[in-house]
């Protein structure tokens, strides 16, 4: 019959070792499963992921995002295919989750001393959601966070109009949603020419 300290040599106690240790030494983050995942992670497993900067902001994702060139940016772990019914189709959702203007205003200051623009230009730019809320980006996560200007080709506007058009055709079954996030995530002006205005 093996000893305690036999058992204490295996295999997923020296992986959860050696994640302590990243961790702790600042090189990796352990990533948690996404809750309505189809596939979940065998009892004990852990994933190390390492950290991204995402628009100048040291960001460690440690939850589900969709991989752009610039990037990963945060999903909601809440919203999946299987839960659309109960989260972004429901009317009144995404207020229900949208952060207090006291966070976003905080962040909106910060995204601008870091894009080195003054702050009495705050008036000119929303804090967008790269991902909105109502295709299941994440409602805090500095990675789906991002200054849009107010006016002009690019301005919040055009992209919102996209997003409620986007969110319509996920609910009503037309596309699955991985594939309206990552649409709007990777260029959201050719994700408009995708998807026109019917």
């Amino acid at each position: 019959m093996p000893s305690a300290s036999t058992n204490l040599s295996s295999t997923p106690l020296r992986i959860l070792a050696a994640a302590i240790l990243l961790l702790a030494a600042g090189c990796a983050t352990v990533a948690a499963p996404s809750r309505g995942a189809e596939e979940q992670p065998a009892a004990g497993a852990v994933t190390v992921s390492m950290p991204q900067v995402v628009s100048g902001v040291d960001d460690p994702l440690n939850g589900p995002c969709i991989k752009v060139l610039h990037g990963c940016i945060a999903l909601n772990p809440d919203v999946s295919q299987d839960t659309l019914k109960q989260t972004i189709c429901v009317s009144g959702y995404t207020k229900s989750i949208r952060p207090a203007s006291s966070y976003t205003q905080a962040v909106k200051k910060r995204l601008l001393r870091d894009a080195g623009l003054d702050e009495t230009q705050a008036k000119d730019f929303e804090l967008d959601h790269v991902v909105p809320l109502a295709l299941g980006g994440h409602p805090r996560k500095l990675s789906n966070l991002a200054l849009q200007p107010r006016q002009g080709e690019r301005g919040a506007k055009i992209k919102d109009a996209l997003e409620v058009r986007l969110q319509r055709l996920v609910c009503e079954g037309q596309i699955a949603l991985i594939d309206a996030q990552t649409c709007i995530a990777e260029d959201w002006e050719r994700c408009k020419a995708r998807y026109p205005e019917d």
